[in-house]
């Protein structure tokens, strides 16, 4: 029985340094006037830090013994993550380029027939003092006609015309239509009142449309990286758990000899951590490969419709979305797995 009790012993050093439980045990004795009148609130200090500095280098130096099992949680955790962070990357990517295209949003405002120079030059004036817009362009009839006939290639029939028959166009770009369509809507509403003005139009409608996808995608997404931390929350409090079984013994010597919960908690809490921060670094990694991957094919394509577009690499803002992310589900799973499990470990 005295060997098996040393046995035991000798494996909980291994799982927890025995001084520091001897520490604790003798901190905890101590009458608390006592602790606070000899040992500084620096000295303190010094010492929880140290401790959990001691558990966070042990427990890491412990995930390189069993590299190979270790390694398939991690890829495990890497790949979840990485599923809805690339999709929410793509979504940041199209929604960019979709407000690129709504900056260039313009309202066609054609005037009235047969409407005099002085007024037209009136009504820009005027046009030229709203808030609302952004920049004006004139195109006179003649110019509309001329265009017309350089790019129809029907000018011999238009010499044939006793009359110009195409109005003056006022070119309008509104300056909120990339933050506001419905602000954009409002100042085309206020134009077509205009008495100058015959008829106007906005080519809105499809960018309304490519928003309401993209806010529909970010909801699917929102939905699929909710249900794949859950998987990451399984992954680690099923590996924690093993972790516990494994060390049952040890546990039960760590608090037969006074060790808290709190103490005995810790290093799976670190555990967790670790293995959270290296799924948020793989997925990241994976991440970056993948637009890498992709970034040439896309460009091209944008090149054929004389677009610069391009995928990059992954924004600073989901950068550390990740690299926080990770070890909070990390720490969480192996808080709520060990929490479960140890309570159940009691010494006999």
């Amino acid at each position: 029985m005295t060997e098996a009790v040393l046995a035991s012993n000798k494996r909980a050093s291994r799982f927890s340094p025995r001084q520091d439980v001897k520490q604790e045990v003798a901190a905890r004795k101590q009458p608390a006037a006592q602790r606070s009148g000899r040992v500084g609130l620096g000295q303190r200090l010094r010492n929880y830090f140290g401790l959990h500095f001691h558990v966070l280098t042990n427990t890491l130096s412990q995930l390189g013994r069993a590299l190979l099992g270790n390694l398939m949680t991690v890829v495990v955790i890497g790949i979840s993550l990485a599923l809805p962070a690339t999709l929410h990357v793509f979504l940041n990517k199209v929604e960019g380029l979709g407000l690129a295209w709504q900056e260039t949003a313009q309202i066609s405002v054609f005037l009235q027939p047969n409407i005099s120079v002085q007024r037209s030059t009136a009504l820009m004036n005027e046009l030229n003092s709203w808030p609302e817009i952004a920049l004006l362009e004139y195109i006179s009839p003649e110019q509309a006609l001329e265009d017309f006939r350089q790019n129809s290639g029907l000018g011999d029939a238009l010499a044939m015309l006793d009359n110009n028959p195409l109005p003056g166009v006022v070119v309008v770009t509104p300056a909120m239509a990339q933050h506001d369509p419905a602000a954009a809507e409002a100042l085309l509403e206020r134009l077509r009142k205009r008495p100058e003005v015959d008829l106007a139009q906005l080519d809105l409608e499809w960018v309304q449309r490519l928003h309401s996808l993209i806010a529909l995608a970010e909801r699917a997404v929102l939905v699929l990286g909710g249900l794949l931390g859950l998987a990451v929350l399984f992954v680690i409090g099923n590996t924690i758990r093993l972790a516990i079984q494994n060390r049952h013994d040890e546990i039960e010597v760590v608090k037969l000899i006074g060790g808290s919960d709190a103490f005995v908690r810790r290093p799976f809490l670190y555990n967790g951590m670790w293995f959270g921060l290296f799924g948020g670094l793989l997925a990241w990694l994976l991440v970056n490969v993948l637009l890498v991957l992709l970034d040439g094919p896309v460009r091209h394509l944008a090149e054929l419709y004389d677009s610069q577009f391009s995928l990059g690499l992954v924004d600073i803002k989901t950068t550390l979305l990740l690299l926080l992310l990770g070890p909070f589900l990390g720490l969480l799973g192996a808080w709520l797995a060990a929490g479960r499990h140890l309570r159940v470990i009691e010494p006999s």
